[in-house]
């Protein structure tokens, strides 16, 4: 999908991606929703997140806390407090590190207040981004603590990139959960026609029809 270039591109976009993360959460079981990561083999990247991730809080968090840094770096350097995007001492290099010590910080966290916080910081990016104009997002080097890129490209990193991820990974989720759960749907199946064939026996060993030993 190609990347915003206009102001309106980017909200829409954003708005769209956000509304499927929980669309995607919506239309599943609540036993699901609550379930563990277990990608397995499913996935073949080594990227650290598949294994710092253990359930849909994380993800959650993880884009929450991102739209953190968005804020902060943003306010800061329009008050004139000169602040690079990434918190200290960590660099684009390094950051990977930084996620797992978000990730610690929400251990605690329940699902239900990692979607509201979600959603509270969903809202004041999009009321963040309505106050800039195309050139103010689009314009390389338009303000100078953007360093060689446009602010814009961070507005589409923090949002709508970052709900493409989500989205991927909850997919993935989703494709584990289900290949994991049919052994037990097999086992349940085994176990009715065992108990079905046990019936038979005993309506053999009797000499009763299955209607009337039920009557």
């Amino acid at each position: 999908m190609p990347r915003p270039t206009t102001k309106l591109e980017l909200a829409e976009l954003a708005n769209k991606k956000f509304q499927e993360v929980f669309a995607l959460i919506k239309a599943m079981p609540i036993e699901e929703q609550e379930a563990s990561f277990s990608f397995g083999d499913d996935i073949k990247q080594k990227e650290a997140h598949w294994k710092r991730d253990k359930n849909l809080r994380d993800i959650l968090i993880h884009l929450y806390e991102w739209h953190q840094l968005l804020l902060r770096w943003i306010e800061s350097n329009q008050n004139g407090v000169s602040k690079p995007f990434l918190p200290e001492p960590y660099t684009w290099r390094t950051y990977g590190d930084m996620n797992i010590e978000l990730w610690k910080q929400h251990q605690s966290t329940s699902y239900v207040e990692a979607e509201s916080l979600l959603k509270n910081s969903h809202s004041k990016a999009k009321e963040l981004l309505g106050a800039f104009n195309d050139e103010e997002l689009f314009a390389k080097k338009h303000f100078s603590w953007t360093g060689t890129t446009f602010l814009g490209s961070y507005f589409v990193s923090s949002t709508s990139s970052h709900y493409e991820w989500a989205i991927k990974k909850i997919k993935a989720h989703r494709k584990s959960y289900a290949k994991k759960k049919q052994p037990k749907e097999w086992e349940q199946q085994s176990l009715l026609v065992s108990k079905l064939a046990a019936a038979d026996l005993v309506e053999a060993a009797n000499g009763l029809p299955m209607a009337a030993a039920m009557v």
